[in-house]
């Protein structure tokens, strides 16, 4: 018989039954005793909104016309049972403007607990704002003019992998991005020039109607910082109505020429006095940059000018030919077609587009033979000095400067908020 556990034992003994315990506790498929529960189901009033009651209660919804849509698809999809109505939209001539819907409108219906229309409301083709609304006599349409509101927006993205992707990721609409890629196009290759880390700020316009959005307005300025500089423009319309962008000393932020004549492409064959030629097989001048491009690609004019040529020429192929101030002209070749409407004598403007990528001539590929001319003699125009753009003249620039002090601020205002994509600002 064993005498009484010293209190040593007694310790050794304390140590193993916590250590059970513990290991109790965490052993796999362990499951504790849970609390009883018990599932309550009520069913709750919706509550109601100022001035309605059960019987006159409607559910407004948006429908968006689908290519290919009938207006019996459309209420269809929208929860309408209603075949007065459906006979009000069809033969109705006051109803006609919903047959000239384009794909992607919004149409805002609104119908009863029996799927009866109450109202549609839709902007037509023409501009006006309809509204089809059941009356005591029967169904009526009520034309009231567009409510068109233009926001203000400041929004700001960072360069990971290209510029577009950015926009895309701080949720800038494709036409601001593609203004500003043209806005700095004198100054940046945003094929070659762009780098991981540039960051970009854009201040344009926000078009609703009726409270809508209706795509984007115009761009009111732009900050890119690329390669560690900085650059900024804003818009400003002078007296006669003539609207441009300019830096803040007021010169034109758009050069003489553009740096491309395409806005997104890769240069294959630079100007050259040595170039062997992958057709004529032998060793001759490229006077000229090639940029390699998809069929169909759109091309444009670097500059303001007259078209002294557009047809086909030699190794050219389709070609268009632009003269331009002073003794210069571009030449631009192996087009697929034409602009609609250019010929020899149509004036065009920097950044028109004046044709599309193709293969014709000598090419043995899709893309565009680009030539920068000085008294018809070629020029790299890549490295060729460019002639300067016009300045507000001395006498404007209060005003101007007067005019871009609220979208300076607004874009200081990017620097100091976090993020790449910012909010709205009003």
């Amino acid at each position: 018989m064993r005498g009484p556990l010293s209190a040593g034992q007694w310790a050794a003994l304390a140590v193993l039954s916590l250590s059970a315990v513990a290991a109790f506790g965490l052993a796999p498929g362990t499951t504790l005793e849970t609390v009883p529960t018990r599932s309550i189901v009520r069913t709750l009033p919706l509550p109601m909104l100022a001035g309605n009651s059960d019987a006159d209660a409607t559910y407004w919804r948006e429908e968006r016309v689908q290519r290919g849509d009938t207006i019996g698809a459309l209420l269809a999809r929208a929860g309408v049972d209603d075949a007065e109505a459906m006979r009000f939209v069809r033969t109705d001539p006051s109803a006609r403007p919903l047959y000239q819907l384009k794909p992607g409108r919004p149409v805002h219906v609104a119908v009863d607990e029996d799927g009866d229309l109450v109202a549609l409301k839709f902007q037509s083709a023409a501009g006006e704002y309809l509204v089809v609304e059941r009356g005591d006599h029967g169904f009526r349409t009520v034309a009231t003019p567009v409510a068109e509101e233009v926001r203000t927006v400041l929004r700001s993205g960072e360069i990971r992998t290209s510029l577009f992707v950015a926009a895309d990721a701080a949720g800038i609409p494709d036409a601001i991005t593609t203004a500003l890629a043209d806005v700095f196009g004198g100054d940046i290759d945003f094929y070659h020039d762009l780098q991981r880390g540039d960051r970009f700020t854009v201040v344009y316009e926000s078009r609703y109607v009726n409270g809508e959005p209706a795509g984007a307005g115009r761009l009111l300025a732009a900050e890119f910082e690329n390669k560690g500089d900085t650059r900024r423009v804003f818009l400003f319309r002078d007296p006669a109505g003539d609207e441009g962008y300019f830096t803040d000393s007021g010169r034109s932020a758009r050069g003489a020429f553009l740096r491309s004549p395409m806005e997104f492409s890769r240069i294959t064959s630079g100007f050259t006095l040595a170039r062997f030629h992958p057709i004529l097989q032998e060793w001759r001048e490229h006077k000229g940059v090639d940029y390699a491009a998809p069929t169909g690609t759109p091309v444009r004019v670097t500059a303001d000018g007259v078209v002294t040529f557009a047809g086909v020429q030699n190794g050219y192929g389709n070609v268009v030919m632009v003269k331009h101030q002073g003794a210069y002209s571009t030449v631009y070749g192996h087009l697929s077609r034409f602009a609609p409407r250019l010929a020899a004598g149509a004036r065009v403007h920097q950044g028109d587009t004046i044709a599309f990528v193709g293969q014709t001539g000598w090419a043995t590929g899709p893309h565009l033979h680009y030539e920068f001319r000085i008294a018809d003699q070629a020029r790299d125009p890549l490295a060729v000095g460019m002639p300067t753009a016009p300045e507000i003249t001395p006498e404007r620039l209060p005003a101007f400067r007067a005019a871009i002090v609220p979208l300076t601020e607004s874009l200081a205002l990017a620097h100091s908020l976090p993020g790449a994509a910012l909010a709205a600002v009003e």
